[in-house]
């Protein structure tokens, strides 16, 4: 008999690019991630939430880009020669769309077991972590494992993929 806790321990095996945000290292599935890039000029669109860079142009797509340390809260950091953009492709109610984050690095490919990744620890009713997939243990240090389209509300992949649709509008 599979349990709902195995079955979602099975789903999340499996490959992670692992990345930092200073100190901190965070996992995002693979099949999740399009490319790595080193960080270029993004074209900063007023109005937007703050942890949204701006767009930039990716092979005639545009596409968002937001800044993960923003995101989470986290304090900023000068951008250096290890900063980049992981694009990674998101599903929403109208389909997929590619977005890139910047994060201050990338560590390595990793393959995750089942006994490896924990459930997110309680924080408390008023801490609510819906993008963190779980935690996984790895050579004595703790990764966070990123759900990258709950980082995202719905509120915030409509608002991007409307940018996305005027910036795109705006450079034909």
């Amino acid at each position: 008999m599979m349990t709902a806790a195995g079955s979602a321990a099975r789903e999340r095996q499996g490959k992670y690019l692992v990345f930092h945000l200073g100190r901190e290292e965070f996992g995002v599935h693979v099949l999740k991630v399009r490319e790595i890039m080193g960080l270029q000029d993004i074209t900063a669109v007023p109005q937007t939430a703050p942890f949204v860079k701006g767009v930039i142009n990716l092979r005639g797509k545009v596409i968002p880009v937001i800044d993960l340390r923003a995101k989470f809260g986290l304090e900023q950091a000068e951008y250096t020669q290890r900063t980049c953009i992981v694009v990674v492709e998101v599903k929403h109610d109208a389909g997929a769309m590619q977005m890139g984050a910047i994060v201050d690095g990338v560590s390595e490919v990793l393959t995750l077991q089942e006994s490896e990744i924990e459930d997110t620890p309680e924080f408390g009713e008023d801490m609510e972590v819906p993008y963190i997939l779980g935690m996984a243990k790895v050579k004595g240090k703790v990764k966070m494992l990123l759900d990258i389209e709950g980082v995202l509300s719905t509120q915030d992949v409509h608002g991007l993929e409307q940018l996305r649709r005027r910036e795109g509008a705006e450079a034909a």
